[in-house]
């Protein structure tokens, strides 16, 4: 679920908490080696950083405060192609150049995207 569906505070909490995972899941994979670690950092930024910028798109879209739902609906497509490209973009940089590992990148990505769909049902207990 897209972070901009929520008030900035709910986006901000769930965000931290998306940071929180990758930064701790880095740091366990580091017992293993730095090598592990790094490429635990690049899969937690692979699926937070876009979420940042889609979060900075809506909130720059909330600001004008113009309700035409094809203006939204344009948006919104727009943000969610750039996350597309952000996350390519994340992933190509860490394989490509940093030769980073599957596993650790794999696991951490995946445990912030479980986050991302968790947390909001957590918020609205």
């Amino acid at each position: 679920m897209s972070v901009s569906l929520y008030d900035n505070k709910h986006a901000v909490k769930l965000l931290s908490f998306q940071l929180i995972t990758f930064v701790i899941l880095s740091g366990a994979f580091c017992a293993n080696s730095i090598e592990w670690g790094a490429s635990a950092l690049a899969g937690g930024l692979a699926c937070w950083l876009p979420n940042i910028v889609f979060m900075l798109l809506a909130h720059f879209q909330k600001a004008k405060e113009e309700d035409e739902p094809v203006r939204i609906a344009w948006f919104f497509a727009l943000g969610a192609g750039l996350k597309v490209v952000t996350t390519i973009t994340v992933l190509v940089v860490a394989f490509g150049v940093f030769k980073a590992s599957l596993t650790p990148l794999g696991l951490t990505y995946l445990a912030v995207l479980i986050v991302q769909i968790v947390a909001p049902a957590v918020f609205k207990r």
